[in-house]
């Protein structure tokens, strides 16, 4: 194998330039080219891309976003435009592609090692819903900027004995919303897969108050409820000043954390590897601390990653 081609794909995640950063120097290290796909499947489709060097990569690894930017690509859920981008790819001379993205950009890299384009998909998604791997690129940063954030709320929560209704990021996946809430000690958790009653909650909220905690942290996934209904309803019921603060694509910018930027180094480095084994059409995943491949197609068959019991035990044990 002499040239492969690499692009990060969907929603942006801290650690991803980490990831660019160890394909482009394992690849050289092989003596094998790199062409860098910038702005995802619609940069590859519209040939937009660059030769990567040692000296492309230099200085990005504490970088948040990606050097090859991202971009959505409606053309790649059609097969007109699979087929493009398979001919593409053929046509600049490459013979295996890394796809760095969530579960959209990941399908994309099934389309075209069906379409005999080897390809090795790395998933990088702060919503952590992607089976077959413990974590995914950037969740990690995006807990710490989460964290970050809920501790300098709960310091005025304090002072103006206020309840602050936070909303995370996660789509239909409640991954980032129950970890952060028992790292920083919120009083609720309410996420997808845990039905909730927001009467029970404002009880709960009620006996605090009357106890004389007169402050709490809601936190509040995406794909559960409207966080500003929720903030609604708990100022209607208990009559507290209610507060929301919507954190939105702050959580995934940022410094990637020291576990993101090792993830992505050993997730780009052993995608090399992949391609270089013939194990194209697999995505490499974190599994009890190693990195391991798993066919695509097992993959999607799977659905979304579950949100671990044990998380959730230790949430409700916490009077989460």
């Amino acid at each position: 194998m002499k040239r492969i081609a690499v692009l990060t794909s969907g929603g942006d995640s801290s650690g991803m330039n980490a990831c660019v950063r160890a394909v482009v120097r394992k690849a050289l290290s092989e003596n094998m080219d790199v062409v860098g796909i910038e702005k995802g499947y619609q940069g590859l489709i519209d040939r937009q891309y660059q030769i990567m060097t040692s000296r492309s990569v230099s200085g990005i690894l504490q970088r948040g976003g990606t050097v090859l930017h991202s971009a959505r690509c409606k053309a790649m859920m059609e097969e007109a435009g699979q087929k493009l981008a398979a001919e593409n790819l053929l046509g600049l001379g490459v013979e295996g592609l890394i796809v760095i993205g969530g579960e959209g950009s990941l399908k994309g890299a099934l389309s075209l090692s069906q379409r005999g384009i080897p390809a090795i998909g790395i998933p990088a998604s702060i919503d952590n819903d992607i089976a077959f791997t413990d974590m995914s690129l950037g969740v990690d940063t995006a807990l710490n900027n989460i964290i970050y954030a809920v501790d300098c709320l709960r310091d005025t929560a304090s002072s103006h004995s206020r309840a602050f209704v936070v909303e995370c990021m996660g789509r239909n996946s409640g991954y980032l919303t129950i970890t952060a809430a028992v790292a920083c000690g919120a009083e609720f958790a309410i996420i997808p897969e845990d039905p909730f009653r927001i009467d029970e909650i404002c009880e709960c909220l009620k006996s605090r108050y009357r106890e004389g905690r007169d402050n709490s942290l809601i936190m509040v996934a995406e794909g559960a409820a409207k966080a500003q209904e929720i903030a609604d309803q708990i100022k209607d019921q208990i009559g507290f000043e209610t507060r929301l603060m919507v954190l939105g694509h702050y959580q995934r910018g940022g410094s990637p954390s020291v576990f993101d930027r090792l993830l992505g180094a050993r997730f780009g480095v052993k995608a090399v590897d992949g391609l270089l084994q013939g194990k194209g059409g697999c995505m490499v995943g974190l599994t009890s601390g190693g990195i391991t491949y798993t066919p695509l197609e097992e993959v999607f068959q799977a659905g979304l990653r579950p949100i671990d019991a044990a998380i959730l035990r230790l949430a409700k044990t916490l009077v989460i």
